[in-house]
């Protein structure tokens, strides 16, 4: 036995299992604008149905169910936007509402056939149109602009000159470091498609004359130059082990001796408990697409064949991880 009757609970499994309850309340929450109202002061359940134009009882519901999973605090019958949530829900640094809106109305409902995929390991049918795609790019591009935030967080691009930005999915992370060190320029090798938004997201940033913008498809793509920093961002999840093998043999090929990678994706890991972000994301990069959450031992292996070293792990808050490597 793993425990006495008196230790044992029941608390994690349920916590788990009603868990969807919690984020469809997220969900409406951030839709109906709860959090929006609360921008400006501490306000009743009342105060929030006549600012949101809802029922006074569904405020009610929403306004505690936030408070209970710490997105909000109640006092006195008052709720107020914690620092995480006026931060990233209330109109600080980054509104975080369109990723909630792609999970609401795109994630979500695709979940559903999960339980497909879980007997067949193939991904579920994803029905998309114009608007529905506009959802999912908008929500993607906004939890990109997070991830490229938090790793400008965790770490410093003074340092470095030359930045390539192989082959990833947002213009986001080169602009952050960019913004970081005045000093650094980026060659960015995008798939064509990605040019004109990628060209266009520079400039409108302000840092055209420090960015070069190259169309190539990322499993072939051979820089050149010679960098000392090389982002490879959210690639692996999206391409075979033989390709990602190539990826980083390919990026090696351009760096500076000495040079730093940042490979960043989620990753399967080995620790003694797996951090939930990355392996939930496996689910979702299997049935919403059929991509793949490599294993990170795997992931090493491909960097040493390619002439990396690892030289440190990064985890983000709410984002993926980095593997740090030195060009060998």
């Amino acid at each position: 036995m793993t425990g006495s009757r008196s230790t044992v609970s029941p608390d994690r499994i349920v916590d788990v299992a009603v868990g969807y309850m919690a984020a469809k309340q997220l969900f409406a929450a951030s839709r109906i604008g709860l959090f929006g109202a609360l921008a400006a002061g501490p306000l009743t359940a009342g105060g929030l149905a006549a600012e949101t134009g809802r029922p006074e009882s569904i405020t009610r519901i929403l306004g505690d169910s936030m408070s209970s999973l710490g997105l909000l605090s109640r006092v006195d019958g008052r709720y107020e936007l914690t620092a995480d949530t006026a931060a990233y829900l209330g109109g600080g640094e980054l509104d975080l509402s369109p990723f909630l809106t792609f999970l609401d109305s795109i994630s979500y409902g695709h979940w559903l056939q999960f339980g497909r995929t879980a007997d067949t390991g193939e991904p579920g049918e994803l029905e998309m149109d114009d608007e529905r795609w506009g959802t999912f790019l908008n929500g993607v591009m906004t939890y990109n602009a997070l991830h490229a935030k938090m790793l400008a967080r965790a770490f410093d691009y003074l340092p470095y000159e030359h930045l390539l930005d192989l082959g990833g999915l947002s213009s986001a992370f080169a602009v952050e470091a960019m913004g970081a060190n005045e000093k650094l320029r980026t060659t960015f090798v995008f798939a064509p498609r990605s040019v004109e938004p990628v060209t266009n997201a520079v400039a409108e940033a302000g840092l055209a004359d420090r960015a070069t913008v190259v169309g190539a498809e990322t499993d072939t793509a051979r820089p050149e130059g010679e960098f000392d920093l090389i982002m490879v961002n959210h690639v692996v999840h999206r391409f075979s082990a033989e390709q990602n093998a190539g990826i980083l043999r390919n990026a090696r090929a351009a760096a500076a001796p000495g040079a730093r990678l940042l490979l960043l994706d989620f990753f399967l890991d080995d620790d003694p408990v797996q951090r939930p972000l990355d392996a939930l994301h496996a689910g979702e990069y299997l049935v919403i697409d059929g991509t793949i959450v490599y294993p990170e031992a795997e992931v090493r292996t491909w960097l040493g064949d390619a002439g990396w070293r690892v030289v440190d792990r990064l985890a983000l808050p709410g984002s993926p991880r980095v593997l740090v490597a030195e060009a060998v």
